[in-house]
């Protein structure tokens, strides 16, 4: 059990405790050992400090970003999803691979009901 409290860390408020990795470990049906439960705590709260330590910098003069491909390599000539053909994959060049029909997926299906493969129950508690 770790001994540390919020106000033991430097510079930072721990924000993720044992218990809430306890808790998330059980919602994930993960079996965690306590080297494993205590290096999620310090990977968590490592992420979290990050994170307000990002929060601390003044970004009022950055404009907003959101469209960065917008400004790169764009044929400003074509509209629509046209003007980042530059960005598409070689090997797709005619589109996606179509997907397979309901019925032939379901062909070889060990179990199936007409409409969903059947599975067995793998996950107990």
């Amino acid at each position: 059990m770790l001994t540390r409290t919020r106000d033991d860390l430097p510079h930072s408020r721990m924000k993720v405790t044992e218990k809430d990795v306890a808790y998330v470990a059980e919602l994930a049906n993960l079996e965690l050992t306590d080297e494993e439960r205590k290096g999620m705590l310090r990977d968590l709260n490592s992420i979290l400090e990050y994170i307000d330590r990002l929060n601390e910098l003044d970004t009022s003069d950055v404009p907003p970003m959101a469209q960065v491909s917008d400004r790169y390599g764009v044929d400003s000539m074509k509209h629509g999803n046209a003007r980042f053909a530059y960005a598409s994959r070689e090997d797709i060049l005619e589109g996606l691979r179509k997907s397979l029909p309901h019925s032939e997926a379901l062909a070889n299906a060990p179990d199936a009901d007409g409409e969903f493969f059947r599975v067995p129950k793998v996950i107990e508690r």
